[in-house]
């Protein structure tokens, strides 16, 4: 039984592992609370030392303008010309747009290729778009005012090239990434910052862009290829996007606008059977998708690239903060109209005293016109790829690991003077075995090619995603209330959700030796400590 507990005073290493819940404020209209700046920050309005707490009011959800075709993502441009390198550089650095009719330009942080001007495109990074057996070498220059990495989530790269928040790269300075893709890595991934204690503000500012593996032999290389890259923006009426609040950091934050490909609802045009990858970049926002007219669509791959067969007549799909997901979207036999929805979805986010708050309600991504052409279609094939379940091999019973996830609220801390002035929130705590995270703690360890089943616990009252670094995993069975179920289909991720109560059992196996990062993915509480690291030897 769960246990809700208002703790007051220091919070000891005994009380810091009670599952205790209770929100400062809630609410779509709560005051803005300021955070100190960062030496260097003074040209970010939205985190100036001159703020006070009568923050200005949120844009209204309209604000920004609607309707305009989907977006094409940019794509790096590969400077090498030898064959099986991808050699590029990616600097992040402030860009400016013009958002909000008679208000200064809202200034995002943004990833961009060497040489452009940070101001042209999607504020989304540019797609790395590379194929297996690459070997990828990437400059990262950092032209922000705080330290930054790049986590190239998902991908199997070396511990040293993960950009894990012991390797940060400090402003002004540049550091170079190198590894080489292996034979099976294709799929869907995408890179964001990862520094410890900024990752959520340098997301929701806008670092993020997406990366496509692909396969030599890939069974819908034919397809029309379609990319939806899913943020959210928080912005103030004065055009600058707004600072964490308190019930920011309680349950991660969700910005007013949903954008795909970085702008509001925009119009699609499906003329023929299209392959779509969906990427959920936002810090807290879980996707629902669904049409809203009810038509199925087939779901044909995960985090890890491709299912072994595609589910067929899938009506809707959660997507969790930092999943993504590949979809086959038919055009049908006729013209017709419908919108791809975030259908409502209830994660129990925290109220403010007892319960849960409602859930928000659906919103739509985009609007789709389907007007299929007399195109001859390609047959999606009956097998998509192999994928063997992950057994460990031998007579050994595989090693087996508990991550148990856990929270804390010291109300007395919270309420003091100044308490939601500091940079990092007082008095709130998000766990991983009862702590939070210290770079300097190994909370786990692991050998190299040893398969090992975890068990991913939540034990508290809200839905948290689980990622694990450096490698796939799949997900074997789902406990909730001491009844367990099978998963229903084998497949390869990287990002799962565990919803409250329950238990997510996988398994996994790590291929490198180094330290390796497991956390939640809703950022706030990665940065909050809901983190652990894995020493692989």
């Amino acid at each position: 039984m769960k246990r809700r507990a208002f703790l007051s005073g220091a919070l000891s290493a005994a009380t810091a592992s009670l599952f205790a819940r209770h929100a400062y404020a809630q609410g779509a209209g709560e005051a803005m609370h300021p955070m100190h700046a960062m030496p260097g920050m003074s040209d970010m309005p939205a985190m100036s030392g001159g703020m006070t707490a009568a923050q200005a009011p949120l844009a209204a959800a309209d604000a920004l303008p609607a309707g305009a075709p989907l977006a094409v993502l940019r794509t790096l441009a590969n400077e090498s010309r030898e064959p099986g390198q991808f050699r590029a550089t990616l600097i992040a650095r402030r860009a400016q747009r013009p958002l909000l009719q008679g208000q200064p330009q809202t200034v995002f942080w943004q990833y961009d290729a060497g040489g452009t001007t940070g101001n042209d495109g999607p504020v989304i990074g540019p797609l790395i778009d590379v194929r297996e057996g690459d070997t990828v070498e990437i400059t990262f220059v950092n032209r922000l005012p705080q330290p930054s990495t790049i986590h190239w989530h998902g991908l199997p790269v070396p511990p040293d090239q993960d950009g894990n928040p012991s390797s940060p790269v400090a402003p002004g300075e540049q550091h170079v990434y190198r590894f080489t893709l292996p034979p099976g890595s294709a799929g869907t991934y995408w890179y964001h910052p990862h520094p410890h204690m900024l990752t959520s503000e340098q997301v929701f500012r806008g670092l993020a862009g997406p990366i496509v593996v692909r396969a030599a032999a890939d069974p819908l290389a034919a397809w029309p290829e379609r990319h939806l890259f899913v943020s959210d923006l928080k912005l103030a009426a004065d055009g600058t996007i707004a600072p964490n609040s308190m019930m920011d950091w309680m349950n991660g934050r969700e910005g007013q606008f949903v954008l795909v490909n970085g702008a509001r609802e925009p119009q699609i045009e499906v003329v023929r059977d299209e392959r779509w990858r969906v990427w959920n970049g936002c810090n807290a926002r879980y996707l629902r998708l669904a049409f809203d007219d009810g038509r199925a669509f087939a779901q044909v791959g995960t985090d890890g690239g491709l299912l072994g067969t595609a589910r067929e007549g899938v009506t809707e799909l959660l997507l969790a903060p930092g999943e993504r997901a590949e979809l086959i979207v038919r055009a049908g036999q006729g013209a017709s109209r419908a919108s791809l929805i975030a259908a409502q979805y209830d994660r129990h986010k925290m109220a403010m005293s007892h319960g849960s708050l409602p859930a928000g309600p659906s919103q739509i991504l985009a609007n789709i016109r389907f007007a299929p052409g007399e195109t001859t279609q390609p047959a999606l094939p009956a097998r998509l790829r192999d994928i063997a379940p992950l057994d460990a091999s031998g007579s050994k019973p595989p090693a087996k690991k508990t991550v148990l996830f856990s929270e804390a609220m010291d109300m007395h801390a919270m309420h003091q003077p100044g308490a939601a002035t500091h940079r990092m929130p007082s008095g709130m705590q998000f766990m991983v075995n009862g702590a939070v995270f210290d770079p300097a703690r190994v909370t786990l360890t692991s050998r190299r090619g040893e398969v090992e089943h975890w068990a991913i616990a939540n034990g508290t009252d809200m839905d948290h995603p689980f990622h694990l670094h450096g490698t796939q995993f799949q997900v074997l069975a789902r406990e909730q209330g001491g009844v367990r179920k099978n998963e229903d289909w084998l497949a390869w991720r990287d990002t799962v959700n565990v919803r409250r109560g329950e238990t997510v059992h996988i398994a996994t196996v790590q291929h490198e030796a180094g330290d390796r990062m497991f956390h939640c993915h809703i950022l706030e509480h990665e940065d909050l400590g809901m983190m652990g690291t894995l020493r692989v030897s």
